[in-house]
């Protein structure tokens, strides 16, 4: 009866499915992927669902050769080379105020609308006797066209290769360090830096901020 009931109990266990084993489960990663174009200015991410990827540490960013010029100090000098194929030296403009405002790119559309704030506003940059240098990347070629489109009455820097970006250690648009950030600066006449202002988006508080600190080193 004993074996009986031990050969029922086996053939019963055979019948019944056998378990399946868990799933692992992992959670997909997000790594960067660069640009189709080395001259686009868009950026964005991919999704890769490989347990095998891994995110890249924060090292890896270009974040090291940020924030050298600071208010009160005396920035890198530099020559490029203008719109019409000039050298210009930031040393020519020492004894009168200037506003250097880094951006992007010639034609994207902050750029664009904060080139024409400070076309708009230009009279008013007279008044303080205070010059207007903008500098990116393009060359100038480039700057030629653009500054003739929007009638631009100041002068637009080539800083090809961002060298002058870097020794002034402007910060990118990104945390990649692969879009070029937006900063504007003011030095009074002795060539120190009184304000440095950075904002992305809003083009015309560039104007806004720069002209209110002219116009305290003017009173």
């Amino acid at each position: 009866m004993a074996a009986c009931s031990s050969s029922l109990t086996h053939t019963l266990a055979s019948l019944l499915p056998s378990p399946t084993p868990k799933a692992q489960s992992f959670v997909p990663q997000c790594v960067p992927i660069l640009p189709k174009s080395p001259h686009s200015q868009f950026y964005g991410l991919n999704f890769s669902f490989s347990p095998s990827l891994s995110i890249p540490s924060s090292s890896s960013f270009k974040t090291s050769i940020y924030a050298k010029v600071e208010k009160g100090s005396v920035p890198p000098p530099f020559t490029l080379k203008d719109q019409d194929g000039k050298n210009v030296s930031l040393s020519q403009f020492k004894g009168k105020p200037v506003v250097v405002y880094f951006y992007p790119a010639d034609e994207t559309p902050i750029c664009t609308k904060e080139a024409c704030a400070f076309r708009d506003s230009y009279e008013k940059f007279k008044k303080f006797g205070a010059q207007v240098v903008g500098i990116s990347g393009d060359d100038p070629s480039s700057h030629k066209a653009f500054a003739k489109r929007y009638r631009l009455p100041f002068t637009l820097l080539s800083d090809e290769g961002n060298k002058v970006r870097k020794a002034w250690g402007v910060p990118p648009a990104d945390m990649f360090g692969t879009v070029p950030g937006r900063q504007t600066y003011v030095l009074d006449k002795q060539g120190v830096v009184q304000l440095i202002y950075n904002n992305r988006f809003q083009a015309e508080k560039h104007v806004d901020e720069t002209l209110k600190v002219l116009q305290t080193l003017k009173s």
